[in-house]
């Protein structure tokens, strides 16, 4: 008895899952509108805006589309990793383990910094330090990536390759 109530419990991770999803959805969404706010500001001359200041909002709607992105891939690797397994995905999307949501939850995180990154450059004034800002986001960026070279070398041998030992 315990055992299927154990056993069924996985599936209240589709609170999450749903959870996720609809936050996710609702920033898509939100981005897609602020995208019409700038493309309809731009097309009435609305202030008069600079090419930096179009630029700095086009980066601002990719980070924004980018975490989004990121909610996806969390909802749809949870409901992968808990409730069905064999969802009809592109191989990229696919997520079997805690590791392969990681892996690929890190690789967004990457691009997410860097393009945080790249705003707060192209919105500098010249009177912020943004050289310890990139010396973070650079650490954190190495960081990640040591953390999943060492997974990958720590992971199976090839077929017919021996272990050491």
């Amino acid at each position: 008895m315990a055992r299927r109530i154990i056993s069924a419990s996985r599936f209240l991770i589709i609170i999450a899952v749903i959870a996720i999803f609809l936050i996710g959805t609702a920033l898509l969404i939100y981005g897609a509108a602020e995208t019409y706010k700038l493309i309809a500001g731009l097309f009435a001359g609305a202030g008069g805006k600079g090419s930096k200041a179009l630029l700095l909002g086009a980066i601002e709607m990719v980070d924004l589309f980018l975490l989004a992105t990121v909610l996806y891939v969390i909802a749809v690797g949870l409901y992968e990793l808990f409730i069905d397994d064999q969802l009809p995905l592109p191989e990229w999307l696919e997520i079997h383990t805690l590791d392969d949501l990681k892996e690929k939850l890190i690789g967004v995180v990457v691009v997410v910094m860097a393009v945080l990154f790249l705003g707060q450059l192209i919105s500098w004034d010249g009177q912020r330090e943004l050289l310890g800002y990139g010396a973070a986001v650079a650490l954190v960026i190495a960081a990640l990536t040591y953390f999943t070279s060492q997974k990958k070398s720590k992971g199976t041998k090839a077929p017919g390759e021996k272990k050491e030992g």
